[in-house]
């Protein structure tokens, strides 16, 4: 069974089937050419739907906020932990942008904060958080302006059909 808190410099809390809220950030600072930034998000859509139920994530210039929720690893009857989803995220996207942009060394820093959201807190108020990271920066006047933004459409049941 994963441990569901564990400690680096940080503390880190896992809860079974409850969203998180993840940032890391790059090492001291480093701003993210454009390339990078197509990486890391790549990262963090490659085990959409196998190792986390993704809600949404943004890569900002030195930082990536993320929203998901841990799947369960069915051969080891237990949800896939922090730890391991975020090594492999900052550990695949190190090497690919380091290889691309021809250079070594850290890109991320170690530690990333994370917390469990709590019932209080509403999910779609986060990802909207999430959403307007980019306008809040300067970045864009407007999230559909920013390339470097991911986030799961949610279904309204409720929605009419469309008209034919």
């Amino acid at each position: 069974m994963p441990k569901a808190f564990y400690r680096r410099n940080l503390p880190h809390l896992q809860r079974d089937y409850k969203p998180h809220f993840l940032t890391f950030c790059t090492h001291q600072r480093w701003i993210l050419p454009d390339a990078a930034r197509e990486i890391a998000l790549g990262s963090c859509l490659h085990d959409k739907d196998t190792k986390i139920d993704l809600w949404a994530v943004v890569v900002m210039p030195d930082h990536v906020h993320l929203i998901f929720t841990p799947l369960v690893n069915v051969q080891a009857s237990e949800a896939y932990s922090l730890a391991e989803i975020m090594d492999a995220i900052k550990g695949a996207s190190a090497h690919k942008i380091n290889r691309q942009l021809g250079r070594t060394g850290k890109v991320w820093q170690t530690e990333s904060f994370d917390r469990v959201l709590r019932k209080s807190e509403k999910l779609d108020e986060k990802v909207q958080y999430i959403l307007d990271n980019p306008v809040r920066g300067g970045l864009v006047s407007s999230q559909e302006q920013y390339r470097w933004l991911w986030y799961k459409e949610l279904e309204n049941p409720y929605k009419p059909d469309p008209l034919t």
